[in-house]
């Protein structure tokens, strides 16, 4: 089966454009050359001696500027001579389009291919991304949607996403995670299962009839049939090339991609932005119904440490909090004069009745010889403690109480089997020192546990709060 890849005439014409203004009309030795016709375009086809289904083209046309390729196997090359590989047998349109001093013009010539070579068609890339030969149905790839990291975007000279990189799930309530990508060795054929809806950058969305907006969304849209893909090397670099505007899940206006890996489990790409050149999209996929081993974490247990003042050995991350990390100390004295702490809000209302901060780490905590943490707190007496609203399972007053909870981050709900210490604070406008010893046998015995979950002012409750605190740490 042959595919062709179409060169579109808006490139064509703006290149003309920059031929003709390179030529001022203020320069009075500026003087067009006749148009150039179809009959004027010459160009040789020529196989290789070694081996038919490589064919090599040269541009005989006189006065030509520029020369650019359809090799019509999903290829496409820039320059007087050009290579085209055809495995399969069957017919191929190559077009050859020049760029004069006075215009440009086109000229096709159909070769005939006579016999498929296997040998070309067995390629390690091919095979890994289709499933090869042998799979007749071709290979299915997703995005790896539990991965952070299977969506992202940065400068499109970078070596990787530098603005932003998905979380796993970030995009659950978008139209692209049921999307299904289908290679196809035989015929090269791409077919895109997208289940009646795609997720479009926002820019780019009128390519796909949606509207163009700041947002990306998801739109409905019905994928085109008899698409095609062809993998092409370029100053090094391989790209994955798809036909009629084709496209992997996520819609940039961009049909071609970068392969940055591909193995048997693995294909991992990059795009460009139609909208804004200076833009990259990264994307992240692995066969329908793969799951990526998860190593297991290390269990030991290493020292856990934040004063607030610098940068303590572990990440901070929030839920419905605001949380700053470098506050002046409200009060600055005996048991606390450091000069900064963290100071953590607790706003108004339901969305904030479950305010935290936590860390995860990268092994699972051994608190067989070390499990007592410290923190000191500060809680301010202009809080309001005694006016009531929450949940009816919930204290409905805004508690003067810190949690540490302990727990699987790993977990799709990682309270469930939690461990918690509550302490409760009676002392206000002060600092204070609170122990969280978590030496109990049952709790000692959990290797399961790898994310520390600070809490102040109780959970369910929807009275906003202010606190301070400091000094954060896992004792010798």
């Amino acid at each position: 089966m042959k595919f062709i890849r179409n060169i579109s005439n808006y490139l064509y014409a703006a290149l003309f454009v920059g031929f003709v203004t390179a030529c001022s009309p203020d320069d009075p030795d500026a003087v067009l050359a006749p148009a150039p016709t179809s009959e004027m375009v010459q160009f040789t086809v020529t196989p290789a001696t070694d081996n038919p289904n490589m064919v090599v083209f040269t541009n005989q046309t006189p006065g030509t500027m520029k020369a650019m390729w359809d090799l019509g196997n999903g290829a496409a090359a820039v320059g007087n001579q050009a290579t085209g590989a055809y495995a399969v047998a069957g017919d191929y349109t190559v077009k050859l389009t020049i760029f004069t001093n006075g215009g440009y013009a086109t000229s096709t010539k159909t070769v005939h291919i006579q016999n498929t070579n296997v040998a070309m068609l067995n390629r390690e890339d091919y095979n890994f991304l289709t499933g090869g030969a042998q799979k007749a149905e071709g290979k299915t790839w997703v995005i790896e949607k539990e991965y952070a990291g299977h969506m992202g975007v940065g400068p499109i000279g970078a070596a990787t996403p530098e603005w932003w990189s998905a979380p796993a799930n970030d995009k659950a309530a978008e139209g692209i995670y049921d999307d299904e990508m289908t290679f196809n060795l035989n015929g090269f054929a791409y077919t895109y299962n997208n289940h009646g809806n795609t997720f479009v950058n926002g820019s780019n969305a009128a390519g796909l009839g949606g509207k163009a907006q700041s947002a990306d969304y998801t739109l409905p849209y019905t994928p085109p049939t008899g698409m095609a893909w062809s993998i092409v090397e370029e100053n090094g670099k391989k790209y994955l090339d798809l036909s009629k505007n084709g496209f992997i899940a996520y819609y940039t206006g961009a049909s071609r991609y970068e392969i940055l890996k591909l193995t048997e489990n693995e294909l991992y790409l990059k795009t460009t932005d139609a909208s804004n050149a200076g833009n990259g999209w990264w994307l992240r996929l692995v066969p329908k119904g793969y799951s990526r081993p998860v190593e297991p974490k290390p269990y030991k247990m290493e020292d856990i440490a934040d004063n607030f003042d610098v940068d303590g050995n572990l990440t901070w991350k929030t839920e419905a909090l605001t949380l700053v990390e470098s506050y002046d100390n409200p009060a600055p004295v005996p048991i606390n004069t450091s000069a900064k702490v963290a100071m953590y809000v607790k706003k108004d209302g339901q969305p904030f009745e479950f305010a935290n901060m936590f860390a995860d780490f990268a092994y699972k905590f051994d608190l067989t010889k070390r499990h007592v943490f410290k923190i000191k707190v500060y809680v301010p007496g202009y809080n309001d403690f005694t006016t009531a609203a929450g949940e009816d399972w919930a204290n409905k007053n805004l508690l003067k109480q810190v949690s540490i909870k302990l727990q699987d981050g790993t977990s799709a709900q990682p309270w469930v089997n939690q461990v918690e210490i509550k302490q409760q604070v009676d002392q206000l406008d002060r600092w204070v020192e609170l122990t969280f010893d978590f030496g109990a046998a049952e709790i000692m015995n959990k290797k399961d546990l790898d994310r520390i979950v600070i809490q102040v002012g109780g959970e369910g409750n929807f009275i906003p709060g202010i606190f301070f605190l400091d000094d954060f740490r896992l004792e010798k």
